[in-house]
């Protein structure tokens, strides 16, 4: 947010000055005197330069993340304002969308406001605390769990909450004492009664992180404590459970560091592979303790702390956040197993991958800059969806109200996948099974085919820049059973459906001079062609035209699109008709010229490739176009074009008639000259009336267009039955009428038609009202 007025923007953006008006003026347009936050960091209190009149007061919300002494999860995120919360949840469709959750008011009046926020590892639980006690929400039932002692919660000043399961842990500070303790409360009651355990503590805690059943405790300067939990009886309000607080680890590390400002515990690969082959998670024999820990300090500095013998390794800097990825997902289907960490800071998003190593967290190649995770710079990572395999954010949007004259801000939450890195770093790792794996789990999912493409861009452009480095050098010949990472990532999409749309979109993105090494990874576009068109999908075989063009030459690119023109007719499909026959006119000519000219005269519009610039004509099949010459391509798109023409005529589907024409660029004129007497043909006045009429339902706006079109084509060929037919249908008196007065034959065969056939008696009133004017105008000239 800035005061610095917006110059340039339209009004949309920033309101406007208005001189007249001396009250009503762009709010700290001067510039501000003087700012102050309030004590809690919710409102920031500003005066404007030169103006003592009125304090502004801005309101923020806090986004719930690893800080403190507030624990963390990554499949729920929340934005906390002073008494309210924002929950950004994941719809069945993918959607991101916002739950505004404002706290009971019997609480939030008496504990404003609120300071510590986590959610239960599910992400369906909450726990909110605020100046005294906690309170829970389960998002599921939208129901609110309050003490029901308030002078029990009166006796609560939270300094921190974690999640221990299905327990809520509370660091309490004590007044009368200043001694700090950890309260366990399990979800389904808050009372003294159903405590489940109180630990003193020795000291104000700095950072606290709990995993399965160990909590961590970190004190200045830099104590760290780790305590088992033990649950003794079932977890149940018909039960009296028992919860026993063992420490199992103490380490005292003499550092000049800076101050730790999160921590979260590194679960162990093997422990957890174990207990997910026994289906046992608090086995004796697996209570191994965690071993690793990550630690971000108050100067963005992120190191790995080994809790077994005190030794840290400072891993990287200038982080602002992370996110402990590696078992925090018990689901099968979660995305991001293959990743330890993420951490976000100046460098934008970096992904720590597990090393291939005996020790995955200290060797020195396991971290992975990967370019492709630049999100949009106005986009905040709050957390992880895991199952979906995507990294949340939120970004700030401006709306204006009539009852204020400030700009709003609304929060909005938006999805940046992760997928393709996850892919491109297994296939790099020769992992084939295990990325073939992840792409199947994410397959429904809406963004799927999109992740396929940007793997495969992503792959080509880094193997395009590669043989542009290693120009000037001696090429290694490639030995047989070395596959190129290009050759891994086609292999991989090959299995879904999607390859077809993927490969082609991907060629479309990168320089033909390059289409050959793509499609020999991804297989002859003439073949890839082919299967598409035996598929039936013939918008993306279409696609393919341009790249066999280029690598197979025109003569295998005119065959297939002339296969293809035959079918999308067939198929009714006459935009695409039309775009392929506007490139065979036109291939003869385009491949006479450079490729590169070509290829910049191509308008990328139309699937990529056949669609060219409003500048040039559209070529239509008239004795002007290039028809003289009649090359044996040029001959066969007519001759199809007339075949098809005559199919709809004879069966009299004038709507699909009038779309082939318009998609086509057909010439309608030319063939009802030379046809009247054939396909076109009406035999009948009768039967043709009510043939046409069955076909053209004239209810609709769309088949009222159509006739209009056919009258007027007709009528420019003096086509005499169709216009006496379409005339009637549209009941264009004007036209009948002036084609009767010139040939009263006509009139007499056309009055006595309409009036011996009960089926068309809907037209005698348009009758009767023509032989008023066609009588009228013979007593006229009698006179």
């Amino acid at each position: 947010m800035s005061t610095i007025r917006q110059i340039g923007l339209s009004s949309v953006s920033s309101p406007k000055f208005k001189p007249n008006q001396d009250c009503k003026y762009e709010p700290l347009m001067n510039g501000t005197s003087l700012m102050q936050w309030d004590e809690y960091g919710y409102r920031l209190y500003v005066i404007e330069e030169g103006s003592l009149e009125r304090v502004i007061a801005f309101s923020f919300g806090k986004c719930c993340l690893s800080r403190g002494v507030s624990g963390m999860t990554y499949v729920c995120q929340v934005i906390y304002g002073e008494d309210r919360l924002l929950v950004v949840q994941s719809e069945d469709t993918d959607e991101l969308k916002f739950l505004h959750l404002n706290l009971p008011v019997s609480y939030i009046s008496q504990n404003w406001p609120v300071q510590h926020v986590a959610a239960s590892k599910d992400g369906m639980h909450l726990a909110v605390a605020g100046l005294h006690g906690l309170i829970l929400y389960d998002i599921q039932l939208k129901k609110w769990r309050v003490f029901g002692d308030i002078t029990q919660e009166q006796k609560i000043q939270c300094k921190g909450l974690l999640w221990l399961g299905k327990i809520v842990v509370v660091c309490n500070y004590i007044d009368s004492s200043n001694t700090y303790e950890l309260l366990f409360y399990p979800r389904y009651h808050l009372d003294q009664s159903s405590l489940l355990c109180r630990k003193p503590l020795l000291a104000k805690p700095m950072v606290m992180d709990a995993y399965q059943d160990h909590i961590l405790v970190t004190y200045r300067p830099f104590d760290v404590h780790i305590f088992h939990a033990r649950l003794l009886g079932e977890l149940s309000p018909s039960s009296t459970p028992d919860l026993q607080l063992s420490t199992v680890r103490e380490l005292s590390i003499m550092t000049a560091k800076s101050h730790p400002t999160a921590m979260r515990f590194i679960p162990e690969q093997l422990q957890r592979e174990l207990a997910s082959n026994n289906h046992i998670s608090s086995s004796d024999s697996l209570d191994r303790d965690p071993a690793r820990c990550l630690i971000l300090r108050t100067n963005g500095e992120l190191s790995i702390l080994d809790l077994d013998d005190g030794r840290e390794k400072e891993l990287t800097d200038s982080v602002e956040l992370f996110w402990v990825t590696c078992g925090q997902s018990g689901e099968k289907t979660s995305l991001i197993e293959e990743i330890s960490w993420l951490d976000y800071g100046h460098r934008g998003m970096q992904v720590w991958y597990p090393s291939p190593g005996a020790d995955p967290f200290m060797q020195e190649d396991f971290l992975q800059l990967d370019p492709e995770l630049e999100f949009d710079r106005e986009a905040y990572p709050l957390g992880l969806l895991p199952n979906a395999g995507v990294v949340v954010c939120v970004s700030q949007r401006m709306s204006f109200s009539a009852c204020t004259e400030f700009p709003c801000f609304e929060p909005s939450s938006q999805a940046q996948t992760i997928l393709h890195c996850l892919l491109r770093h297994l296939l790099q790792r020769d992992k084939k099974e295990e990325a073939l794996r992840l792409a199947q789990l994410s397959a429904e999912k809406p963004h799927f085919s999109h992740c396929l493409e940007w793997l495969l861009f992503t792959v080509f452009d880094a193997e395009i820049s590669r043989q542009n480095a290693n120009k000037n050098q001696i090429s290694v010949p490639k030995h047989a059973g070395n596959c190129s990472l290009l050759e891994k990532t086609c292999d991989l999409i090959k299995n879904f459906p999607e390859y077809f749309d993927v490969v082609v979109s991907v060629a479309r993105k990168t320089d033909g001079r390059h289409w050959a090494d793509l499609f020999s990874a991804a297989g002859r576009s003439t073949e890839l062609f082919e299967e598409c068109f035996q598929r039936r999908w013939y918008r993306t075989a279409a696609c393919y035209i341009l790249v066999i063009a280029k690598l197979e030459g025109p003569a295998v690119s005119q065959y297939c699109a002339l296969r293809l023109l035959q079918a999308t007719l067939d198929e009714s499909l006459y935009e695409l008709a039309g775009e392929l026959v506007r490139f065979l006119l036109r291939s003869g000519k385009e491949h006479d010229e450079t490729p590169s000219d070509s290829a910049d005269r191509l308008s990328p519009r139309f699937l990529g490739y056949f669609l060219f610039r409003s500048s040039y004509k559209k070529p239509s099949l008239d004795k002007s176009t290039s028809f003289k010459e009649q090359s044996a391509h040029v001959a066969s798109v007519k001759n199809i074009l007339e075949s098809h023409a005559s199919y709809l005529m004879s069966g009299k589907e004038l709507s699909k008639l009038v779309a082939f024409v318009k998609g086509t660029q057909f010439d309608l004129v030319e063939y009802l000259q030379r046809e009247r007497y054939g396909s076109a043909r009406l035999e009948n006045f009768a039967s043709g009336l009510e043939l046409i009429g069955q076909k053209l339902q004239m209810g609709t706006l769309q088949s009222r267009l159509d006739a209009e079109f056919l009258l007027s084509h007709m009528c420019s060929v003096k086509f005499k039955e169709w216009i006496v037919v379409l005339a009637t249908l549209l009941r264009r008196t004007e036209v009948l009428f002036d084609l009767f007065q010139r040939d009263m034959r006509l009139w007499k065969a056309y009055s006595v038609t309409l009036q011996s056939h009960p089926a068309f008696s809907e037209y005698h009133d348009l009758l009767d009202g023509l032989e008023k004017r066609l009588s009228s105008v013979a007593n006229s000239q009698e006179k």
